[in-house]
């Protein structure tokens, strides 16, 4: 049995792209593991707040007052999800080129030295590996080649973020030109979904 972690961050409830497809790939992961365990964090709930002066030090030290004390706690749970996944799900809509602040948030809570990365002489190494990530991307406009390539502050942003804790093995699936209309968006959801079936191809052929 699979543990797998979804994390939604889009704030656009059931108009959502990136949660809409976020259901399909879960959909294919325990359609391939029906006994797998799901475990879910909406992130646009704001029950992970983002950092303050008052919460900072409890996230990257032990934490002494109440506030820092609580903030450790949170962010212990956090990666204890993360430790736990077999798989990470990651709903990310394209937000002013970028990732929402909430889905950033979760990132300052498990980005962790001594937790999920180390430092030593040769530099930083993360910790979690053996992990299969796959991302949803859900944009407005066309970032994945050409003009509009520059500003994607996005993949390349969450990529390094994922890496550094030493998640490696990432699937972004891209929907793009969703506020093209809706006959683009429909194209864009068709594409991923295209996308997920080649997927499940050659891992069923992978394991013949």
């Amino acid at each position: 049995m699979s543990n797998i972690l979804v994390l939604n961050s889009s704030l656009s409830g059931d108009a959502s792209v990136s949660r809409l497809l976020v259901a399909d790939v879960v959909a294919h992961l325990t359609a391939r593991d029906p006994g797998a365990k799901v475990v879910s964090r909406d992130l646009s709930d704001a029950k992970i707040p983002h950092l303050t002066p008052e919460t900072v030090a409890g996230v990257r030290g032990a934490g002494m007052s109440p506030v820092e004390t609580q903030a450790r706690a949170l962010s212990d749970a956090l990666i204890g999800e993360l430790r736990a996944a077999d798989t990470i799900v990651i709903g990310a809509p394209m937000y002013n080129f970028s990732i929402p602040s909430t889905l950033k948030a979760w990132f300052d809570h498990v980005l962790r030295a001594g937790a999920t990365f180390s430092y030593s002489e040769s530099g930083p190494k993360g910790l979690l590996s053996g992990k299969q990530v796959i991302v949803v991307e859900s944009r407005g406009g066309f970032y994945s080649e050409g003009p509009g390539a520059a500003n994607d502050f996005q993949e390349p942003y969450l990529r390094t973020l994922l890496g550094f804790i030493g998640l490696t093995d990432v699937t972004f699936l891209r929907a793009e030109k969703i506020a093209f209309g809706p006959d683009a968006r429909d194209q864009a959801i068709n594409g991923v979904r295209a996308d997920l079936a080649r997927i499940a191809d050659r891992q069923l052929s992978a394991a013949a």
